[in-house]
């Protein structure tokens, strides 16, 4: 039973795997396709809108890279709520008071001090070659 359960159960999930990655890149490319047309239709493009493009780039070469390695670098999303607390930040500053705009800034240099970490924890404490993870 466990046989069976590894050879069809195994792909069973990745075949599920591999299809909520396709849902999550078309729904992101949808979500560009709209960004874009609203700045064509606005006739305008600030850097809000430029962020939340690069937000769903970064998202894009996330799917990319779990599909191609089979991993998820912890890094990326790290990154992608960086750019979102500062896209955050910089449309809504000015409706913010200081208490809220120190708590973006101070969330976004959580984030990048644990980027730091991390990177720190994969340079000087690699996992063994031989590890399955």
């Amino acid at each position: 039973m466990n046989a069976l359960y590894q050879r069809y159960g195994t792909k069973s999930l990745k075949f599920c795997e591999h299809g909520i990655l396709i849902i999550i890149s078309i729904a992101t490319l949808v979500a560009i396709y709209e960004e874009v047309m609203m700045m064509f239709g606005n006739r305008t493009v600030q850097l809000g809108d430029l962020l939340l493009l690069f937000i769903y780039l970064e998202v894009l070469a996330m799917v990319a890279n779990y599909a191609e390695v089979g991993k998820l670098p912890i890094r990326m999303p790290i990154y992608i709520a960086i750019v979102a607390l500062a896209r955050y930040l910089i449309l809504d500053m000015k409706a913010m008071d200081e208490w809220r705009v120190l708590a973006v800034a101070v969330a976004a240099l959580v984030l990048a001090a644990t980027v730091l970490v991390i990177r720190f924890g994969q340079l000087k404490l690699p996992y063994p070659k031989d590890s399955n993870d």
